[in-house]
């Protein structure tokens, strides 16, 4: 069975990243556990920059309580990578991210995962609706949004 395509035009957002010599392991490709540093730091990025996410002292905090990853092909130091961003589904306090890494110019991924953020208050921990210039952030990674 041909693992289904992750392409590059099913994505809405890229965010550069810049793969480090440590992120190589003993057998000299990125380690799996990095992809999520990836995805993390992707995710976060557009947050701050797009939706105006104050990790310091906002009211509201994005807890990740499920991931996944699947990977196709090694990536490793020094290459050039890109990760896709999609929002898969946004629900009143969580949203579910659709991520896929790909090298520099490559239409397909080498690798695609997801992860879920439930937004809570900081003092609290529990739930809140997501605030509405992070939802509309999110709902422009809509896949299929145009």
């Amino acid at each position: 069975m041909t693992p289904p395509q992750h392409l590059r035009r099913d994505y809405r957002h890229f965010q550069p990243i810049t793969t480090r010599w440590h992120d190589n392991d003993v057998y000299g490709h990125v380690n799996n556990v990095t992809y999520y540093s990836y995805f993390d730091s992707a995710v976060n990025a557009y947050l701050i920059e797009v939706g105006g996410l104050d990790i310091h002292n906002g009211g509201v905090v994005g807890f990740v309580v499920s991931s996944s990853c699947d990977y196709f092909a090694s990536i490793a130091f020094p290459d050039a990578i890109e990760i896709g961003l999609r929002v898969g589904k946004l629900g009143n306090s969580s949203v579910q991210y659709e991520l896929a890494v790909f090298k520099a110019g490559e239409e397909e991924a080498c690798a695609a995962g997801r992860f879920v953020h439930v937004f809570v208050d900081r003092q609290t921990n529990r739930p809140l609706p997501i605030p509405e210039r992070l939802r509309a952030a999110m709902a422009n990674l809509a896949h299929g949004a145009d």
